[in-house]
């Protein structure tokens, strides 16, 4: 598979070296740029070497442009007078074959050329394709001309136009795949990879499977004495709306007495106001009688007084 390329980085010359072919014109190297001079009309260079087959691409940056034709060609003769041509006008792209020196446009793509565009052409079989920037803008059905193994530019001869980063291939068309002749079974892995692991920088304990989320509290950096209620809340009860009658109460309340506060011995009523007795006031209750000396007579019983 043949190839070939230039990116025109050497010293400013009007003979571009062994690689190239002048067909017509004073092609130069400028500014490590290919220049197509300035002497008008329309010019064409070829790269020195062929092509091994018919299939292949050429490309080319175009780093200075203006409204005049130039371009790049791929499947050519030596002169060019057959072949396919890629080119921009300032207007638009147009893809041309060429028979005998005669050129007829088989597809357009509506577009000015800007600086830093790439244009590239390619012929595979009856496929002619152009390209700008890596985009496909045409691709064409074409047998006008079905061998030619030159490439190279044609172009205006304009100080306002630059080439840069020529290239060119043979394109290899891809090989169709047959049915498989035998077939294997899978092989099972007969070994294994281990690696040892890290200490690890942190635990935590498992998490139980309910969704809850836990994480362990940190120390807490101040503590508070609890504060004493120092206020109070009243209000006023407004009247009632609605009375009830008291119920009765349908049980009983029992409590236990507490411890008497004095005690005093009981008196048999038979003994009451027996002889002997000196005196006995009565009046204010009192918490003991009063007991003087035996007196004779006994006491009389009358008519109780009032």
């Amino acid at each position: 598979m043949a190839s070939f390329a230039d990116d025109f980085n050497r010293a400013d010359n009007t003979d571009l070296g062994a690689g190239w072919v002048e067909v017509s014109g004073d092609w130069s190297i400028v500014s490590n740029q290919l220049s197509p001079g300035s002497t008008g009309g329309t010019i064409i260079l070829r790269a020195a070497g062929a092509m091994d087959s018919n299939d292949h691409s050429a490309q080319v940056t175009i780093t200075a442009t203006t409204a005049a034709s130039h371009g790049v060609w791929c499947r050519g003769n030596s002169g060019i007078s057959n072949g396919y041509l890629w080119r921009n006008d300032g207007s638009e792209w147009t893809l041309f074959s060429v028979v005998s020196s005669t050129f007829t446009a088989i597809g357009s793509y509506a577009a000015a050329a800007a600086p830093g565009d790439v244009a590239k052409i390619q012929t595979v079989g009856s496929t002619i394709k152009g390209f700008v920037n890596g985009v496909q803008r045409v691709s064409v059905t074409d047998t006008a001309v079905a061998s030619g193994t030159s490439v190279g530019l044609r172009s205006t001869s304009s100080a306002a136009i630059r080439f840069d980063d020529f290239a060119a291939a043979d394109v290899t068309a891809g090989v169709a795949l047959t049915a498989a002749t035998e077939a294997d079974n899978a092989q099972s892995l007969a070994g294994s990879k281990t690696a040892s692991l890290a200490g690890t920088l942190e635990a935590d304990a498992a998490q139980a499977l309910t969704g809850a989320k836990v994480a362990a509290l940190l120390t807490a950096t101040a503590t508070e004495t609890a504060q004493a209620l120092t206020a109070s809340r009243s209000q006023s009860l407004a009247a009632a709306s609605s009375s009830e009658t008291a119920q009765p109460l349908a049980g009983a309340k029992t409590a236990i007495l507490g411890v008497a506060v004095e005690t005093s011995t009981a008196r048999p009523l038979a003994t009451a106001g027996g002889s002997g007795i000196d005196t006995v006031t009565a009046g204010t209750p009192h918490t003991r009688w009063t007991v003087g000396r035996t007196r004779a007579p006994a006491w009389t019983a009358g008519t109780p007084r009032t």
